[in-house]
């Protein structure tokens, strides 16, 4: 198996809502394979998309219940502190809950954490270790 990442599918409890917060809050721009109750977002070589969690859950033959913390958090890294405290302050304009309000990490970063609509948790992180290729993808050493 090549060691890639393709997509990521974001089970939701309300595909308009979390359309609404993607799509028209943050301006990520919509796939054209966009279609009924799926939404496809380029993000850099990655997809993100959007199916109801109960369609997921039926398709990967599992319970569609979850409940607590699911092991798993999405990040978007950014270029410098001062881009973390907007990005952080953007998405709760949108509605997002701030879990966690951007602080100095032990690790010689800068970090919070929100939840999307659904409870998705998402790490905004700046790393002064991580650097960025030309095409804005992260450079790991």
């Amino acid at each position: 198996m090549r060691p890639k990442l393709n997509l990521i599918t974001l089970g939701v409890k309300d595909f308009e809502r979390s359309l609404q917060f993607y799509r028209d809050g943050l301006g990520w721009p919509l796939s054209s394979a966009s279609q009924g109750d799926v939404a496809f977002f380029p993000l850099g070589g990655v997809v993100l998309a959007l199916y109801p969690r109960d369609k997921l859950a039926e398709d990967a033959q599992v319970s569609p219940a979850g409940s607590g913390f699911s092991g798993i958090t999405l990040a978007y890294n950014t270029k410098s502190q001062a881009e973390v405290d907007e990005v952080l302050q953007t998405v709760e304009n949108l509605g997002a809950t701030i879990i966690k309000r951007a602080q100095p990490v032990f690790w010689g970063g800068y970090n919070g954490y929100f939840a999307d609509p659904d409870g998705h948790l998402w790490e905004v992180a700046w790393n002064p270790f991580f650097g960025f290729d030309e095409a804005d993808n992260l450079i790991l050493p």
